[in-house]
C-alpha cells in the first residue's frame, strides 16, 4: 500500500467513524481520535490504564438513545421522536439471503406498512412511508469505518491491569514493560564444553574435575594453564578463551594441551552483559506473552509480569430452529455458531463462557443482557426485523445505545454494535447465517476484543487475486481465499449460510464494491490460526 493510499484509507475511516457517531447523536470525542492526532490517546496509555472496563459507557446525564440532541441531525436524516432512534423499524432488510447472487443489485424490501408489522409505537412516520431497505442503507456504516470504530471503542475501555505469575500469563498482553533486573548473562560463562585457557599455548593441564555449571567461582587461572570446563560454567578470572573439545588435543604423557586450530582471545565465551545490561527494556508494553516471552522474563529474574487480563465474552445463541446434536430434521438445523465462536474468540485472546442457548425468547434475552458481567456480549441471529428477531426491541427496551446498525458489507450486513446502559458492556449482534456471522466477527468483534485486550493490530497487507472476483454494487464483500505462491485464490461455497469455503481458507479478501479484475491487489484479513504453531492452543493471532 502506498503512502497516498494509506492516507486516503485513513481519511475514509475517519469520515465513516464520524458518520457512525453522528447517527447516534454523538460527536467524536478526544478518546476516539487516532494516536498521533491532536487530542488522540497514546496507544499504550489509552489501553493499559488501571481503570475498570466500562466499555466507555456514557455519563449518567448523557442523553438516552433516541433523545434529540444538537448533533442529531448531523447525518442528514430526520430525527424521529421515538425513543427507539437508531433501531430499525420492523420490516427492514434482514440477513443476506443464502440464495442471493452476491453480484446482484440489492432489492428493496417492502415498506413497513406492507410487511404485516406495524411501528412499535403504533405511530406512522411523519415523513411518509419509505422503503425499509433504503432506511437501512442510509444507516449502514462503511466497512472500514465500522472496524475502526469498534477498535476505538475497545481502546477506550481497557481492563484493569494485574500481576500474573508466569505460569498464568500466557496469551495476555503486557501492561508494564519487562526491564532487565540484571546483566544477562550476569557473569562470564563458557559457551561450549571444552577447555578454558589463559595466555598462549601449549597449556599445562591442571588436575581436577574441572568447572561445571552452577558451581561457585573458581580461582584465577594462571597464564599457560588449561582447565576442563562445561557449557554454562562460570569462567575463572584471567581466562583468555575456551577451546572446544573437538578442537583440542591433550598429550597426557606430558600433561600439555594443544589447540588444533587458531585460538582467538574471547572465543566461545559469553561475556557478562552480552544480551542486555541491567535496566535495558527487554519487552515493551503491548507485547503478547508467548512461550519465548515467558522464558526471557524468567531469565531476567521475573516471577510474575503485569498484564491486561483477557476480555471476558458471553456468547448467546438465539433461534428455536437449532439442534445441539444429531442430523438436521423436520425443519431444524444444527447450531454451527455455538461450537465455532468460543474457540475463535479464544484465538483472539478472550476468555469465553460456554455458549448459552436462549432460543427465540425475548425475556430470556433481556435477562441475559442485564445480568451479564462480561466485557463483551455476542449474540447470534435475531438482528433483522422478522417476527422473532428480538435483538433490536430488547436493546431499545433496556436503553442500550446503538453505535452501528448495519454495515455495508456482504455477507453480514445486518450486524450491529451497541453499548448497554449505565456503563454496561458492549454487545455485538451477529447475523444467524454462519459465514455472515464470521463477517460480523471479523468486522466488529475482533477489533473490539483486540482493543479491550490492548493488542496491536496486524500490519495490513495486500495480495493479488488469482482471478476476477464479482463484487456487490454498493457494499464491500468478504471472500474466503487461500494462498497460492504470491497470490490468493478465491474459494467457492462463499454464500452467507455456507462454511465450506471458510473452513478451507487462510483468510478473507476484502473486495471493494464493483469487484476486481484478476491480478488486482486486495486487502487480506488473516485468520488467527493461519500461521499459528501448535503451542498456541488458540491463544494468539
Amino acid at each position: 500500500m502506498t503512502a497516498h493510499e494509506g492516507d486516503a484509507r485513513a481519511a475514509e475511516e475517519e469520515r465513516a467513524v464520524e458518520q457512525a457517531l453522528a447517527l447516534v447523536g454523538r460527536q467524536p470525542q478526544a478518546e476516539h481520535l487516532p494516536p498521533g492526532r491532536p487530542g488522540g490517546a497514546d496507544p499504550a496509555s489509552s489501553s493499559l490504564t488501571a481503570e475498570p472496563n466500562t466499555c466507555a459507557g456514557p455519563p449518567r446525564d448523557a442523553p438516552r438513545p433516541g433523545a434529540p440532541t444538537p448533533d442529531s441531525s448531523a447525518s442528514g436524516d430526520p430525527v424521529p421522536d421515538s425513543p427507539t432512534q437508531g433501531f430499525p423499524a420492523p420490516g427492514s432488510s434482514g440477513e443476506d439471503s443464502p440464495a442471493q447472487d452476491p453480484g446482484a443489485p440489492v432489492k428493496s424490501a417492502p415498506d413497513a406498512s406492507a410487511s404485516g408489522f406495524s411501528s412499535r409505537r403504533g405511530n406512522p412516520s411523519p415523513h411518509g412511508a419509505r422503503p425499509a431497505s433504503h432506511a437501512h442503507r442510509a444507516r449502514a456504516t462503511a466497512w472500514a469505518g465500522a472496524r475502526a470504530l469498534a477498535e476505538r471503542i475497545g481502546r477506550t475501555a481497557p481492563l484493569a491491569a494485574h500481576r500474573l505469575p508466569l505460569d498464568r500469563a500466557l496469551g495476555h498482553v503486557l501492561a508494564e514493560a519487562v526491564v532487565a533486573l540484571t546483566d544477562l548473562p550476569s557473569f562470564d560463562t563458557s559457551a561450549m564444553d571444552g577447555w578454558v585457557v589463559a595466555g598462549p599455548g601449549p597449556w599445562s593441564v591442571r588436575e581436577g574435575m574441572g568447572l561445571l555449571a552452577g558451581r561457585g567461582s573458581a580461582e584465577p587461572l594462571p597464564d599457560g594453564h588449561a582447565l576442563r570446563i562445561a557449557t554454562g560454567a562460570r569462567l575463572p578470572a584471567d581466562a583468555t578463551a575456551v577451546i572446544r573439545s573437538e578442537h583440542a588435543h591433550c598429550d597426557e604423557a606430558k600433561g600439555l594441551l594443544h589447540a588444533t586450530r587458531g585460538v582467538v582471545p574471547g572465543q566461545d565465551i559469553r561475556p557478562r552483559g552480552q544480551e542486555c545490561r541491567s535496566g535495558d527494556e527487554l519487552l515493551p508494553v503491548g507485547t503478547v506473552v508467548t512461550p519465548p516471552v515467558l522464558g526471557l522474563a524468567a531469565a531476567a529474574g521475573y516471577d510474575a509480569v503485569v498484564a491486561v487480563p483477557r476480555p471476558r465474552v458471553d456468547v448467546l445463541v438465539l433461534g428455536d430452529e437449532l439442534l445441539m446434536a444429531g442430523l438436521p430434521r423436520e425443519g431444524l438445523i444444527r447450531d454451527a455458531l455455538g461450537p465455532m465462536l468460543a474457540p475463535w474468540l479464544r484465538a483472539l485472546g478472550a476468555e469465553v463462557s460456554g455458549p448459552r442457548r436462549l432460543g427465540d425468547d425475548a425475556e430470556a434475552l433481556r435477562q441475559a443482557l442485564i445480568s451479564s458481567d462480561a466485557d463483551l456480549i455476542l449474540t447470534t441471529g435475531g438482528t433483522a426485523a422478522g417476527p422473532v428477531d428480538h435483538v433490536h426491541p430488547v436493546l431499545a427496551e433496556i436503553g442500550a445505545e446503538l453505535l452501528v446498525d448495519g454495515v455495508a458489507v456482504r455477507p453480514g450486513h445486518p450486524m450491529l454494535l451497541a453499548r448497554l446502559a449505565d456503563g454496561g458492556p458492549c454487545l455485538v449482534g451477529l447475523p444467524g447465517n454462519p459465514l455472515a456471522a464470521v463477517s460480523g466477527l471479523l468486522t466488529l468483534a475482533e477489533p473490539l476484543v483486540r482493543g479491550i485486550a490492548g493488542r496491536s493490530a496486524q500490519e495490513p497487507y495486500r495480495a493479488p487475486v488469482y482471478e476476477e472476483v464479482h463484487g456487490h454494487p454498493h457494499d464491500t464483500r468478504l471472500i474466503p481465499v487461500i494462498h497460492r505462491g504470491d497470490r490468493v485464490v478465491p474459494l467457492h461455497y462463499n454464500g452467507p449460510a455456507m462454511l465450506r469455503g471458510i473452513a478451507a481458507a487462510d483468510g478473507l479478501a476484502v473486495v471493494p464494491p464493483g469487484g476486481v479484475r484478476s491480478g488486482t491487489e486486495v486487502e487480506i484479513l488473516d485468520l488467527p490460526w493461519a500461521s499459528a504453531a501448535p503451542w498456541t492452543e488458540g491463544c494468539f493471532t
